[in-house]
């Protein structure tokens, strides 16, 4: 079980965001959430949105630096990802 988050590149609201997802299950995810203080509003379908100033947090807490594409690949791999197709269907 690995808590991830990638590095900041998505540009929103004047500052940098970067995704944190879990490996294994979305209650080890939201419990993770809950402890740093990431609203349950920043959840979306199979991740978390976290601005670029709280990842040393995250990190200190146990989150895993990965790269976008390393996130992506463990995301699917896990079972967890959600499609845009299934997005759009929700």
């Amino acid at each position: 079980m690995s808590i991830l988050v990638d590095t900041p590149r998505w540009p929103a609201h004047g500052r940098l965001w970067a995704h944190l997802v879990s490996d294994d299950n979305l209650a080890e995810l939201h419990e993770f959430a809950a402890r740093n203080q990431i609203p349950r509003r920043a959840f979306d379908f199979d991740h978390y949105d976290v601005p670029e100033e709280m990842l040393p947090r995250l990190i200190a807490d146990g989150a895993s630096l990965v790269d976008s594409h390393e996130l992506t690949r463990r995301l699917i791999a896990s079972g967890l990802r959600v499609t845009m197709r299934e997005r759009r269907g929700r």
